[in-house]
């Protein structure tokens, strides 16, 4: 049966209107360029060099700025927070770039970016896309994973259970919503792209419509886009695990989950942690494919008390 994760309390979140813009929010934080060995990589970061090393990897299609309203709290409860840039999104790296060897390059630009930044160990939590970088990375590299989170999202895996409760939204809308705004960056198309991630469409505020529109104008980012969304090819991706190839996996892991996740609802993610070895389970009411935007107190509640193990401070 799987674990349940509760919080020590219970934690209030400001209504999403009270929230100031992106641009505001990242004031005290610190944009850079990190070269590895290997590539160039974008991330921000904020928090004390004592911290504990936390590294968020945003979706598929998005960038370092999706974490915004988690980068000062997250520093405040004693992380040392990068967001990042994953490899062929935003400023970061785009080559080399193979269909079939995707995640393995991108779990390898995540240790390149690990080592860069001196650390041995760090926590990780992976969104979607994120999640699925996390988990390769937990199973691939447990010596260099501290605790892992694994976000709405989870890897290749063929799982024993099909029958999961049907969810408002799938994975050929969003491939549907991506190639639309890939090949015609517009207002218009990408707030109906990012509308998608959030289970109440004003929740997404034009700062960061506007954000995403200026990477996706950009030439080189757009055509890096149109190789990860497959824009000339089917959309779906192979499944090389089994869950009794999870009986190695190491890291203790956290699988958050939403209620009104899109394609995959609770009762998928509950049963990822209930496969995963030691995995625990936390579903965020009313909220999304992006808890850390809707529910930016609670997800940070969720990741200091797991990964911390302490009460969080609001």
């Amino acid at each position: 049966m799987t674990e349940l994760f509760h919080l020590s309390r219970p934690v209030q979140c400001k209504p999403a209107d009270q929230w100031p813009s992106v641009v505001v929010e990242l004031l005290g934080t610190q944009t850079r360029f990190v070269q590895g060995s290997r590539w160039r990589h974008r991330v921000i970061e904020a928090g004390d060099d004592s911290g504990e090393p936390l590294i968020l990897i945003h979706g598929v299609g998005g960038h370092a700025e999706s974490f915004t309203r988690n980068l000062h709290n997250l520093a405040r409860q004693g992380f040392h927070v990068y967001s990042v840039d994953a490899l062929y999104h935003g400023l970061t790296d785009k080559e080399p770039y193979d269909d079939d060897q995707r995640y393995v390059y991108q779990v390898e630009a995540l240790v390149d970016l690990i080592d860069a930044l001196g650390h041995d160990t760090v926590h990780v939590e992976g969104e979607s896309m994120g999640a699925t970088i996390a988990f390769h990375f937990g199973l691939s590299h447990p010596d260099r994973a501290r605790k892992i989170v694994l976000n709405t999202g989870f890897g290749h895996v063929k799982l024993r259970k099909t029958d999961f409760e049907p969810v408002k939204g799938d994975l050929g809308e969003l491939a549907r919503l991506s190639r639309e705004v890939v090949l015609d960056p517009n207002p218009a198309a990408m707030r109906k792209r990012l509308e998608w991630v959030v289970a109440h469409p004003e929740s997404m505020t034009d700062d960061m419509v506007a954000i995403r529109l200026a990477l996706y104008r950009n030439p080189e980012i757009n055509a890096s886009m149109r190789r990860v969304f497959r824009i000339d090819k089917d959309w779906k991706w192979e499944l090389p695990y089994t869950e009794e190839d999870l009986q190695g996996y190491k890291p203790e892991t956290l699988v958050l989950w939403t209620e009104h996740n899109p394609g995959d609802g609770p009762d998928y993610g509950e049963y990822i942690a209930g496969v995963l070895p030691g995995g625990k389970f936390y579903c965020v009411a009313d909220a999304g494919h992006w808890p850390q935007w809707e529910k930016p107190e609670e997800h940070d509640a969720v990741l200091t008390e797991f990964l911390l193990e302490k009460p969080y401070q609001p």
